[in-house]
């Protein structure tokens, strides 16, 4: 049996994207990593910011944003334009061969409008579908992909879409081809006890750990449909997933999260 290549996925929040030092320091990061890899992207609060200065007024539910047709077109500027091509310069930089992609370009990566019983999100989109092989060709191509979180539904309608789950979609279907590891890097040193503790972090959760924490309410609000991504993504093939700040790219002995089955 041919062994797997092995492939990074990286996924930065937009704290990262808005902060410049930082953002140029996890680059220098992510570009030192061996190997096949792929970046995804959030979008920070250029997006709001640019919605408040034409007018807009962002509305959220539950944490996640509501996308009508005139956000739509805000966090496409921003999320598809401005943040991504400004990365992969960046890249391009440091000798990382990146190419910026949605998830309209080339059909990498089909969705369909979300269908919620009570919540209108908008143009929000659900992931239904990744273009495996051409992904798999750009790769091994030496071609290091660059996701922002906007997909599209094959019928000419851009979506805006959670980028965890865009991550956590990408990592299942490249697993088909590559040993995956999926990391999520974000301004904490991992999934945390408690949330004002930066020293209180969970070395390594479980199914039955993430049940119990969640019952005890010390894992709430946005880290919860984080960690379901992780526990789908490591049910359907992907080989490992950490959660903590970039430094564990350049150390193995960094503190992080091992989310494991």
């Amino acid at each position: 049996m041919e062994t797997k290549q092995s492939l990074t996925l990286v996924k930065i929040g937009g704290n990262i994207i808005d902060d410049a030092n930082e953002l140029k320091q996890f680059l220098v990061d992510f570009s030192k990593i061996e190997g096949h890899k792929v970046l995804i992207h959030g979008g920070g609060k250029s997006a709001t910011k640019m919605a408040k200065s034409i007018g807009l007024v962002p509305q959220m539910i539950d944490g996640r944003r509501i996308t009508d047709a005139a956000m739509l077109e805000v966090v496409v500027m921003i999320y598809a334009g401005q943040i991504n091509k400004e990365v992969v310069a960046q890249l391009q930089a440091i000798d990382t061969n990146a190419i910026g992609f949605s998830g309209a370009d080339g059909n990498l990566i089909q969705s369909e409008k979300r269908n919620h019983p009570t919540i209108d999100y908008g143009f929000v989109g659900d992931v239904k579908k990744v273009n495996t092989p051409l992904l798999q060709t750009l790769i091994q191509a030496g071609i290091t992909p660059v996701f922002c979180a906007i997909t599209h539904d094959k019928k000419g309608q851009l979506l805006n879409t959670n980028a965890d789950t865009v991550a956590s979609e990408l990592a299942i279907a490249l697993s088909e081809v590559f040993e995956v590891t999926l990391n999520y890097c974000f301004e904490k040193p991992g999934v945390l006890y408690d949330a004002e503790d930066d020293a209180s972090v969970i070395d390594q959760i479980n199914q039955e750990l993430y049940t119990k924490l969640k019952d005890e309410k010390a894992i709430h609000s946005g880290m919860i449909p984080k960690l379901d991504n992780c526990f789908n993504s490591l049910n359907k093939g992907v080989q490992k997933i950490r959660i903590g700040h970039h430094k564990m790219l350049k150390d193995a002995n960094s503190i992080c999260t091992t989310i494991q089955l």
